[in-house]
């Protein structure tokens, strides 16, 4: 089993932020691949499901960006996963909008979230790094991170969260090059 998981904040006010991300793909993969109903579990919401032969958990922590790491463990610990076994998706501020990255390990680059997950469980999982892009200036990114998509961001978002979600099966397998590559050419056609 792998346990992948979206940051994000809980609340229909924070629904639209860049900082959410990362819950909007896990959403856009529970849909696309037809997972299970939503339960309530591990101090966020889950659903079980398959991408390919892949037995996958997703996962939304509630319990607020700053302390993701809390459910984040709960569930690793449940079915007794090593790190190894973590993808996470979150926004990216060093990232041009809509570009998508993966590595694992790394640094935290200031996210709150990663942070957390850091603190509980070390450093080196998956990330599936979503590319927000830098308003410009230090003194924006808080309002840059938690505002809202632009109208005229919509559609570029629902093609990358898309083409996430069609090329999964990559990401399930462990080829996260060919998942990156994959990903980058359906945004490009």
């Amino acid at each position: 089993m792998q346990v992948w998981v979206g940051l994000g904040n809980p609340g229909q006010q924070y629904a639209l932020h860049r900082h959410n991300v990362g819950f909007m793909a896990i959403d856009a993969l529970a849909e696309v691949h037809g997972f299970g109903p939503v339960q309530k579990k591990f101090q966020g919401w889950v659903q079980e499901g398959r991408i390919g032969r892949h037995r996958i958990l997703l996962l939304k922590p509630a319990t607020y960006m700053n302390e993701s790491g809390r459910s984040v463990g709960e569930a690793l610990r449940f079915y007794k996963l090593a790190v190894e076994a973590l993808t996470v998706f979150h926004d990216e501020l060093d990232l041009a909008p809509f570009k998508i990255k993966v590595r694992t390990g790394g640094g935290l680059a200031g996210h709150n979230g990663l942070r957390s997950i850091d603190r509980h469980l070390g450093p080196e999982f998956r990330r599936v790094r979503i590319g927000i892009g830098h308003p410009g200036h230090k003194d924006r990114v808080t309002g840059h991170v938690l505002g809202n998509y632009a109208k005229s961001e919509m559609d570029a978002l629902a093609d990358m969260l898309g083409a996430i979600s069609a090329e999964a099966g990559w990401l399930a397998d462990g080829d996260d090059t060919r998942f990156m590559n994959e990903v980058a050419l359906r945004l490009h056609d």
